[in-house]
């Protein structure tokens, strides 16, 4: 098969599982997820030659990379928009959350989001993407032992902050979050 057929077998094949990558990512920024899967295509395309015979995890890498330069672009943005003092607050449409917003899982989102970039990232790939240890390791462009190393710490750090959010809602100081029972024997 030429380099041509793979790029259009990946593209064909991957499209909407990197396309859900992205969109899981950007929350909140839904209309540039389409922008971001053109620019991981872009890249594929011009580094066709390097296509892995299993091309889904090295996707993945160019989406983080991709998605990176995109997340920095909205902070250069969002500056600008700062200093312009144009931003949704001046113009009333900012959206204020009722209190029946919280929907069941919140608390694991809670967190995940108090965790390093780099441990929801592997932590992710695992669950959201359903990737081996030896994919992930494609992914964040590394070898599979220290994936192996990342997935076990960073599963260790979100049962920690699992613990503390159960600590805190156990003090009285916060609703509580679980609807789930809690695992056991991981991390």
């Amino acid at each position: 098969m030429s380099n041509d057929e793979t790029f259009a077998a990946a593209y064909r094949e991957h499209y909407w599982a990197v396309s859900r990558y992205v969109a899981r990512r950007l929350d909140g920024h839904s209309s540039d997820v389409e922008e971001v899967v053109a620019e991981v295509f872009t890249v594929a395309w011009r580094r066709r030659s390097d296509l892995p015979p299993s091309p889904l995890p090295w996707l993945y890498g160019v989406a983080r990379h991709c998605l990176a330069n995109a997340v920095r672009g909205y902070g250069r943005r969002r500056r600008l928009v700062d200093r312009l003092g144009n931003d949704e607050s001046a113009h009333g449409t900012q959206v204020v959350e009722g209190p029946d917003t919280e929907s069941p899982g919140d608390w694991v989102h809670e967190a995940l989001a108090r965790l390093s970039p780099a441990d929801q990232e592997v932590l992710r790939l695992t669950t959201w993407e359903e990737l081996a240890v030896d994919e992930v390791a494609v992914a964040l462009g590394c070898g599979s032992r220290a994936a192996a190393m990342r997935l076990h710490r960073a599963r260790r750090r979100l049962r920690a902050e699992i613990d503390r959010l159960e600590t805190t809602v156990a003090a009285g100081t916060a609703t509580p979050r679980r609807d789930t029972p809690k695992e056991h024997g991981h991390g």
